[in-house]
């Protein structure tokens, strides 16, 4: 009889330890997964969670008891499984890991070979329903082999940058207790231009300073306060598993993710004249207006990594990125990775001798944008009905690449639903008028919470 596993999400496993995830869990999980992928190689690596060790040991011997040798590297981020899983020759790779998550869940996130995703609809089900009926074949014990692969992966993340070129540059970086830190160390001694304040530094599963979410305001003052005192040019913070990082400017203020996927959609025009670059619907106009300029192309994809890594690849886009902070790259197999912003960042402080806030004041004041609201609803589609309704009849577009998107010439919104949670999430933006933005939000917020 099936034992039902309750933490598989639309794109990764994520669940309460140990009510959802334990060692029994994961162990039918690498079981499963090693098999469904037929898999001789596969790399594992894990967070800094106090789970996460005991997490990897149990996934590691269902991936060997189903006959796959395990590539183990230890304590790191999710981009670094990424990397593994497209520099060594593997199968596949997952990483341990809940990400922002509260103290008491893990997860894993998953790839393929080459470090394509494994998602709802690209075999993560599949692998659910073979680790629910333990439908398992007999085979030999595979291998394990411990790696160091930090080194290799340092020297990739150095080639999107010529260090040579940065100038000196005070650099405030807030691991949140995460893994973070351990790559700042790493890659600290390549950047003798860069003088780094450190904050939160140490990875500590305890999260003694809360859980890594700088998404969340309340978990931004440290940042914040260390760029000011510090009078830093720039302030970089991550979450748990540093896939996503976001920026301060040299005041200290915190700068949507929006705003930095039309400056890296720029960096990577100036020098790929001509490239595809693919954005989420969210936010949009900033980023078709920055594209457009520098000569590139825009092309809209539905939200979620998965989503996005699938269409860079079909259009063979340069970069990707979303407002959410994931940011992707061609060059490093379309994935999302937490540490080549920042780096790409300060190579364009430095070529352009201009600071982040002037880099970014010009979009914001061009195009404001309310930042992500999420709403809890009962019915999300009655409320995505009625404004679709209330709005549709006079709008330049209607478009349902993910959720609703309602356009006029002045202003334009998003409405969509969570994947995992009754909620729905508003994003609206202007051309230029901070005013009518806000009415607008408001105008939405009020049809939304009625």
């Amino acid at each position: 009889m099936a034992r039902e596993i309750t933490c598989f999400k639309a794109y990764d496993i994520r669940g309460q330890v140990p009510e959802q995830l334990n060692t029994d869990v994961a162990y039918r999980v690498g079981r499963a997964f090693a098999q469904y992928l037929n898999a001789k190689k596969v790399v594992v690596g894990h967070d800094i969670r106090l789970t996460s060790p005991e997490l990897s040991k149990a996934l590691i011997d269902g991936i060997t008891d189903a006959g796959s040798d395990v590539l183990f590297i230890g304590q790191c981020g999710t981009e670094e499984v990424y990397f593994a899983s497209f520099n060594y020759p593997v199968d596949g790779g997952i990483c341990v890991t809940a990400s922002h998550n509260p103290m008491d869940y893990n997860g894993m996130k998953l790839v393929r070979e080459g470090s394509r995703p494994i998602s709802g609809d690209t075999g993560l089900f599949d692998i659910k329903a073979i680790a629910e009926a333990e439908d398992f074949t007999e085979a030999s014990k595979g291998k394990v082999e411990t790696l160091n692969t930090r080194d290799e992966y340092v020297k990739h993340l150095l080639g999107y940058i010529k260090p040579a070129e940065l100038k000196p540059l005070k650099v405030v970086v807030n691991a949140g207790n995460g893994g973070a830190g351990m790559v700042i160390d790493a890659i600290e001694e390549f950047l003798p231009s860069i003088e780094f304040i450190k904050v939160h530094h140490e990875p500590n599963g305890n999260f003694p300073n809360g859980i890594p979410n700088p998404l969340l305001p309340e978990n931004r003052s440290s940042t914040e306060d260390a760029v000011i005192q510090h009078k830093a040019d720039i302030g970089i913070a991550w979450d748990g598993d540093f896939d996503r990082c976001f920026f301060f400017d040299e005041n200290g203020r915190f700068i949507e993710g929006y705003y930095l996927v039309g400056l890296l959609a720029e960096a990577f025009l100036q020098n790929t004249p001509g490239a595809k670059i693919v954005h989420d619907p969210r936010l949009t106009w900033n980023t078709q207006n920055t594209v457009s300029q520098c000569g590139g192309v825009a092309i809209m994809s539905k939200t979620g990594h998965a989503f996005i890594k699938e269409r860079m690849r079909k259009e063979d886009a340069v970069y990707g990125g979303e407002m959410s902070a994931h940011h992707y790259f061609k060059d490093f197999a379309y994935c999302d990775s937490g540490m080549i912003p920042w780096l790409l960042v300060a190579q364009l402080l430095s070529s352009s001798g201009k600071n982040l806030s002037t880099l970014v004041d010009e979009c914001m004041a061009a195009f404001p944008c309310s930042g992500e609201i999420n709403s809890k609803v009962s019915d999300a589609k009655a409320v995505i009905a009625k404004a679709e309704a209330k709005y549709s009849g006079d709008a330049e577009l209607v478009d349902h690449t993910d959720g609703l998107s309602v356009e006029y010439s002045d202003w334009r919104f998003n409405l969509r639903m969570s994947n995992t949670e009754p909620v729905i999430r508003l994003n609206v933006e202007s051309r230029g008028s901070v005013s009518l933005m806000e009415e607008k939000r408001d105008e939405l917020l009020s049809l939304i919470r009625e």
